[in-house]
């Protein structure tokens, strides 16, 4: 979805505040202005378009959430029943967020917009940040100009929401990111797990920290030092290939690369991807250009306090730099063919 394709319908904000002590909810829809409208559009765009996003299913029957949203869709949207439900949403929400104080306070906004041919109804929690601002006193003797601490600033069109979904109103499937806080003394994903009642699968981001960590996991425990260094930096090297080339990570090809012919390391890998339900057969295809980023450059640092970092296509050719193992087992680099040095 572009981001120029959305053109939002109807949008209502309700204010989660638990030092309040009862959600504040609005009676009637946000009259809105351009530069809020693009506001909205920003973020509904990044949650649309993060490597952080999961794509996830309603448990229908045991999702209150669901059971708003269907019942919404099937009155058409009309004003009041809009109104009405995203009240019956946004106190479900603030009672999990009352109960659980970790959980930030925010302003919860409701958006109901079109892209093409569909529907989608974003809901959007805004957790607040705390600013400085101004602020005048008047009386007798004048005007006082005081600068105060303000906690209840809502984020950026550039900064990234902690909790989002946005779903399409035809099958009801959610594009959905969120953040675990603290829930009865253990870390949850609450926004999928109790306020929407929903499952997925794992992001792109995860799905690819997962296998990453596994491999690595994996050549600490059979190579010995001086090999691992090796061996990771041919794997990064393989994923940034892929990504370049094809934009995903086919993991058994990485894996038939990075382990040639040790089946057994291989098999060993995929007994740890299966715990997070990762197949043999799985690709992983990041939806922004900050994977590829992520693996274009290669970070060194030794045990004598260097850190020295390399660009993936200088670390490729051997024209610029070369790792020499030494009689001793240690590692000497070799920087080559370089024209001038500049401190930074």
């Amino acid at each position: 979805m572009d981001k120029g394709e959305i053109r939002f319908r109807k949008v209502i904000v309700h204010i989660l505040d638990s030092t309040v002590g009862m959600p504040v909810l609005s009676d009637t829809l946000l009259d809105y202005g351009s530069d809020f409208e693009e506001f909205l559009r920003g973020h509904v765009n990044k949650v649309l378009n993060t490597d952080d996003k999961k794509t996830c299913v309603f448990y229908r029957e045991d999702s209150q959430a669901y059971q708003e949203i269907e019942a919404l869709a099937k009155a058409g949207f009309a004003d009041a029943v809009f109104v009405e439900a995203s009240q019956r949403l946004a106190s479900c929400l603030y009672g999990i967020m009352n109960k659980n104080i970790d959980i930030p306070q925010a302003d919860f906004v409701e958006a109901l917009f079109e892209a093409g041919e569909e529907q989608y109804l974003a809901l959007l929690k805004m957790d607040y940040k705390t600013s400085f601002t101004h602020q005048t006193q008047s009386d007798a003797f004048g005007n006082t100009n005081e600068i105060i601490k303000f906690r209840a600033i809502l984020p950026t069109e550039n900064q990234k929401l902690s909790e989002a979904a946005v779903i399409c109103l035809s099958d009801f499937s959610i594009s959905l990111i969120e953040k675990k806080y603290q829930v009865n003394g253990q870390k949850t994903n609450y926004f999928s797990k109790l306020f929407l009642n929903c499952s997925g699968a794992l992001s792109p981001k995860t799905q690819l920290s997962i296998v990453t960590h596994a491999i690595d996991a994996v050549q600490k425990k059979y190579y010995n030092d001086s090999e691992q260094f090796e061996v990771q930096m041919e794997t990064k090297q393989v994923i940034h290939r892929q990504l370049e080339e094809t934009g995903a990570v086919d993991v058994p090809a990485v894996l038939d690369q990075v382990f040639k012919e040790k089946e057994e390391f291989k098999g060993e890998v995929n007994e740890r991807l299966e715990k997070y339900h990762i197949g043999a057969d799985t690709q992983i295809e990041p939806q922004t250009e900050s994977a590829l980023r992520k693996f274009s450059k290669q970070y060194l640092a030794t045990d004598t306090g260097v850190e020295i970092k390399i660009p993936m296509e200088q670390y490729r050719d051997g024209e610029h730099i070369e790792f020499i193992t030494n009689q001793d087992g240690s590692i000497s680099i070799l920087i080559k063919n370089v024209g001038r040095i500049i401190s930074k």
